[in-house]
């Protein structure tokens, strides 16, 4: 799975690689945690990095409470919560590391997973738009609604979410000695094929990543609180 991940890329350094401009300051994050507002591309709006709430709320649930932070890319077409959102609304979540725990006799130790020069990557994602139920009723049954099918979306302070979860696959061998689990990393010539391709295209590119010049290495437990968000997080320690 993937719980937690870095992103203390400069901003202009993460605009130029992802060729989107963002709505406002994107602050160095080294603690990144569920139901944090984070940048994403999505596929709707590929030229902008949004801010979109980690966690995702299904378009069909009653409250906001319900939330998936991962999703595993063998079965989301065909889950419930996800398979509206895989044929629909992909979206490249921006990262230059994510961390795994492993048990150990004393606990367990958090690891952190990035390329050897720390360079962003795109992590593959879903996202949705949630509307409370009284929002999704709205005015317009009733015949007092001016929206409709071309209105925006996303305008007011009427409680909707717009929210992402991370799309995970099976290890690499190197993650395979942190988790059963990983998540999907995007090869940069893939990344368009996952935002904009058909659902078979964008099955094909979610496998693991090689893990050539990927490194693993422990980090302080601090790291297990989101409170703690500065670049101490990153420094190796002794495991």
């Amino acid at each position: 799975m993937c719980g937690r991940y870095t992103l203390f890329t400069p901003q202009p350094e993460l605009e130029e690689r992802f060729g989107a401009h963002a709505r406002g300051e994107i602050e160095a994050r080294y603690n990144c945690a569920p139901s944090q507002q984070l940048p994403v591309v999505t596929n709707d709006e590929p030229e902008v990095l949004r801010s979109l709430r980690w966690g995702l709320i299904p378009s069909w649930a009653d409250d906001d409470s319900t939330s998936f932070i991962n999703a595993r890319s063998e079965s989301a077409r065909e889950k419930r919560s996800f398979r509206e959102a895989f044929e629909r609304r992909r979206c490249l979540v921006p990262a230059d590391g994510f961390y795994e725990w492993v048990e150990r006799a004393g606990g367990k130790q958090p690891y952190r997973v990035a390329f050897e020069d720390d360079r962003p990557f795109a992590l593959a994602g879903l996202w949705e738009r949630w509307r409370p139920p009284q929002v999704q009723t709205g005015l317009d049954a009733f015949g007092g609604g001016a929206g409709g099918d071309d209105a925006d979306e996303t305008d007011g302070d009427d409680g909707i979410v717009e929210s992402f979860t991370i799309l995970t696959t099976e290890p690499n061998d190197l993650v395979a000695d942190l988790h059963h689990r990983m998540a999907v990393i995007l090869d940069p010539e893939e990344e368009a094929t996952w935002l904009h391709g058909d659902a078979d295209e964008a099955a094909d590119v979610l496998g693991p990543c090689p893990d050539d010049e990927l490194v693993a290495y422990p980090v302080s437990t601090r790291v297990n609180s989101p409170a703690n968000d500065d670049p101490s997080l990153i420094d190796p320690v002794e495991a």
